[in-house]
């Protein structure tokens, strides 16, 4: 899941998370609200009432009569006033139940005992819960709808920032890791952004790109290199051993001995040519711009290694495509790889065994070369790693792969070909070379 996706989800369910939260809790807390903005009026109205009384005397209320009581039109408030004995104190707000001409109400009821000429009375300011209540539902509803539209312009900010400062991010993947191969050609502009960690991950990883490459490159070189001079001394040394078979007088152990070395050297020309040529590939120092016809290359190949084939009763079945074409290719590099697979084939094989080549094309048109043996098979504890370089399969065996299937690797990438192994010990290996960018419409 990507970056983005996630803090987005999290966002959205944090926020709707508090949604939820707040409207289980709206109802108390409105309900709160307005008790205490009531609490407030009854006091406002309890100074109002006091400050009467001192300013104009108690008569101002009673006019004559014992104790003073005045409702509202609909009973929502009421304000009472009446003497006390003066033990009794009271100094309280509550809800209680009044009864006014014959109706039960309920009201929330400021309750006061005060001094006035040295008579105390009981003040009473009430207002009804309903009226306190009668504004909560439309409050609650309206709190959830400003709530629910803040959160929503809440979240569309939100992703519009995490876009923007993600950005930077997707352009280094992009640009540094998705599809990128060995070895690296990326751009050495740094991307740009203003967040401090991004650029520290860029400049990281363009940094640790350069030492790959600086690395492989070198590696490349000295490969290059070395196989180019290990080659004059082995021509030397062959060249010298060559003249001492030559020499009258020689002993037949020497001889024997002359031949063994020269066996050894030639085994070295061959590792250090195979050396080479990978360096060549990897270093691209070859045309891709032919045309080849794989039959005609196959044709080739079993002319030049047919006494092998008689030399282990092989039996071959070719079939390929006569008009199948091959466009921006090496002609040599094409040989080389479909080559080391038939002599591998070859090679492996058991006496009397059979080796098979075709080619077809696929359901999405890709071009593909198939070669299978009836041979020795590999394990797949092997099979990952017979592309590497000297690895050995049934070393036990003294059977090796050294560099044949190494340079069929480097000549697949090279050409952006895509090469699939498929075998099982004691009954055989399949190769199969697939040409992704040759379509049969070409």
């Amino acid at each position: 899941m990507r970056l983005s996706t996630k803090l987005t989800l999290f966002i959205t369910g944090s926020k709707l998370a508090i949604v939820l939260l707040f409207i289980i809790t709206l109802p108390f807390l409105v309900e709160q609200i307005a008790s205490q903005f009531t609490n407030y009026t009854l006091k406002q109205q309890r100074k109002e009432v006091l400050k009467n009384i001192n300013k104009n005397g108690i008569v101002y209320y009673l006019q004559g009569d014992e104790s003073y009581g005045s409702y509202t039109m609909l009973k929502e408030e009421f304000v009472a006033l009446l003497p006390v004995s003066g033990n009794f104190k009271a100094d309280t707000i509550k809800d209680a139940q009044r009864i006014v001409e014959n109706d039960t109400l309920s009201y929330r009821i400021l309750s006061e005992t005060f001094k006035f000429e040295n008579k105390n009375y009981l003040l009473e300011i009430g207002k009804t819960s309903a009226s306190i209540n009668q504004y909560n539902k439309q409050l609650q509803q309206f709190a959830s709808y400003v709530l629910v539209i803040l959160i929503l312009l809440s979240i569309i900010i939100d992703l519009t920032f995490i876009r923007m400062v993600i950005k930077p991010l997707s352009k280094i993947i992009k640009s540094r890791l998705i599809n990128m191969k060995f070895p690296f050609k990326f751009d050495e502009h740094p991307v740009k952004t203003s967040t401090t960690d991004f650029k520290y991950l860029d400049e990281s990883l363009a940094l640790l790109m350069n030492q790959i490459n600086e690395a492989f490159y070198k590696e490349r070189e000295f490969t290059s290199n070395a196989s180019h001079e290990i080659m004059t001394p082995i021509s030397i040394l062959q060249h010298k051993m060559e003249n001492l078979l030559a020499e009258e007088g020689l002993t037949e152990s020497a001889a024997l001995a002359i031949i063994e070395m020269m066996k050894t050297l030639n085994r070295l020309k061959k590792i250090s040519n195979s050396l080479l040529l990978i360096a060549r590939i990897e270093n691209q120092q070859y045309h891709d711009k032919e045309e080849v016809k794989p039959l005609d290359l196959f044709n080739l190949i079993i002319e030049e290694i047919s006494h092998r084939l008689e030399e282990k009763n092989l039996n071959i079945q070719i079939k390929i495509n006569k008009d199948v074409v091959l466009r921006d290719i090496n002609k040599d590099l094409l040989y080389q790889l479909i080559f080391n697979l038939v002599h591998n084939a070859i090679k492996f094989n058991r006496e009397g065994g059979s080796i098979s080549i075709s080619d077809n094309f696929t359901t999405t048109g890709e071009y593909e070369i198939n070669v299978s043996d009836t041979g020795m098979g590999i394990s797949a504890e092997q099979l990952p790693h017979i592309f590497d370089r000297f690895i050995k399969s049934n070393a036990a065996e003294n059977y090796g792969y050294g560099l044949g299937l190494t340079i069929v690797k480097s000549i697949v990438d090279y050409h952006h070909l895509n090469i699939k192994v498929e075998s099982k010990l004691n009954e055989g290996t399949a190769f199969k070379v697939v040409f992704s960018n040759w379509k049969k419409a070409q």
